[in-house]
This record gives C-alpha cells, sequence and structure tokens, in this order.
C-alpha cells in the first residue's frame, strides 16, 4: 500500500455499530493517523439515530445522515418518517440515508419498502439534503423515481449495477460508492466499472464493520483500512494514489457540502 499524502474521506459508514462499542474511539484515531478526515456515518433505524448523534459529538472526523434503511423493514413504523422529518430538522445532518431499496431479500415487502423510500426522497428534496442509497436488485426503480426529482444528488453506497446504470446515475448528478469489493480479483466486473467511470463521480468507503478489503477478509473492517481502496483504484486506473485521494475527497466534500 502507497502512502497516501492527502486526506481521504470515508463516504459511508456504520461506525456507530455495537462492534465498535469497545474502540470506538481507537477506530477513529487509527482512520486520523492514516489519513482520513471525515467518516461519514449512515443510519439504519430510527432507534440507533441519538447513537449516531453522541458519536458524532464524539468526534470531529464524524458526520451524521439520517434515514431509515430498508432492510430493517421490519422495524421501522410510518411515523418513524414524521420522526426523521423532526430529527432533521433540529439536527441538521449532512445527508438523509441509509435509505432505499433492497430487493435481494426474499422475505420483504416490496411496496412497504418503496413507500418508505419515496417519501424519504421527499424529506431530503425538502430540506436540499443528499441522499445516501441503498440499492441492491432493484437499481432501475430506484432510478426511475430518482428521475422523479430534479436538483436531488447523492450517492449509491456500494454500486453493484451495470455500466448503463453508472453512466444514467451520473447524468442525473449522483456518484458512485466503491470500498472493500473492488479489492477482490474475482470481481472482475466491479473492477472494469472502477477503471472506465470517470473519476469525478466516484466516492471511497468502507461500509465498516462490514465489506472488508481482501487483505481484512474474515475480520471487522474499518475507517483505517480505507487507504487500500484508494490504492486499489489507483492500481486499476495506473494513476497515482494522490489523483485518487484528491479527486474522490473533492467529490465527497462537494456532495456532503464539508
Amino acid at each position: 500500500m502507497q502512502l497516501i499524502k492527502m486526506p481521504l474521506i470515508d463516504s459511508h459508514s456504520h461506525i456507530d455499530f455495537s462492534e465498535f462499542y469497545t474502540d470506538r474511539q481507537d477506530a477513529i484515531k487509527r482512520a486520523k493517523n492514516i489519513g482520513v478526515s471525515h467518516i461519514m456515518v449512515s443510519a439504519t433505524t430510527a432507534q440507533r439515530w441519538q447513537n449516531i448523534k453522541e458519536v458524532v459529538a464524539s468526534s470531529s472526523l464524524c458526520f451524521a445522515a439520517y434515514g431509515l434503511h430498508p432492510m430493517f423493514l421490519k422495524e421501522h413504523k410510518r411515523e418513524h418518517l414524521d420522526d426523521l422529518k423532526n430529527w432533521v430538522e433540529k439536527e441538521k445532518p449532512s445527508a438523509i440515508g441509509e435509505i432505499g431499496l433492497d430487493y435481494f431479500i426474499q422475505d420483504t415487502d416490496q411496496a412497504e419498502q418503496l413507500a418508505f423510500f419515496v417519501s424519504q426522497l421527499e424529506i431530503a428534496n425538502h430540506f436540499k439534503l443528499p441522499v445516501i442509497i441503498h440499492a441492491r436488485k432493484s437499481l432501475d426503480i430506484v432510478l426511475k423515481h430518482l428521475r422523479q426529482f430534479n436538483h436531488l444528488t447523492g450517492s449509491i453506497h456500494s454500486f453493484s449495477g451495470s455500466e448503463q446504470q453508472a453512466k444514467q446515475l451520473i447524468d442525473l448528478g449522483f456518484y458512485l460508492g466503491f470500498g472493500g469489493p473492488i479489492t477482490y480479483t474475482r470481481a472482475t466486473r466491479l473492477r472494469s466499472l472502477v477503471e472506465k467511470l470517470p473519476l469525478e463521480s466516484i466516492l471511497i468507503e468502507t461500509d465498516s464493520p462490514d465489506q472488508p478489503d481482501t487483505k481484512h477478509w474474515g475480520e471487522r473492517n474499518e475507517p483505517a483500512f480505507l487507504p487500500i481502496i484508494a490504492d486499489t483504484i489507483a492500481e486499476l486506473r495506473n494513476i497515482s494514489v494522490e489523483d485518487v485521494a484528491k479527486i474522490t475527497s473533492r467529490n465527497a466534500q462537494t456532495l456532503f457540502n464539508f
């Protein structure tokens, strides 16, 4: 791994999760020491918003996104949408997220997922905030609904779609997040996308504690491993890791208004 001389931004983390209960501040310090300047902490359920607020208050590196994650649909209630509006009004987060659609889950209520997703897009549009989107087996439907909003922007976290879908999202002003999966040589289609897509539309992320890179397979992922993602992109594109750091950080700063 090359030494990175410029700050990096982890555009997607769940450092509020219980996996970090015993050493969260140490993990944040490790990230800072390796060059990470910002960590975007994305919410999953309404019950975790307060915890994220406390994590963000405890470190100048951490920034909040509040939302209702589609994989936790059974924990969501319709009144949580009103709670989200009130919470965003009060807390002034950097984004609405993690929201989206996950149609890979077999026993999910797709109509209910969609209702929560569209409602949260409307909330983001009202507050003029970017969205952080989880889209699995659902990108065409996500695209359909994003097109209903003229000025909405955001990121597609852990992008795994086609090149055509990527270009459509970029045309809408969205950024695509890439993390640990691109470090696996068997992920040929994903790595090919990282080579081809404009770097000006790419964000880097860890999704910690999930989706570790090849060097940390089977371990807890954390923001301090972000340089491995940047280094992988640099190798795939045959450019300097400093260029990757500079451009992806600028992308995140623009999107999240850091």
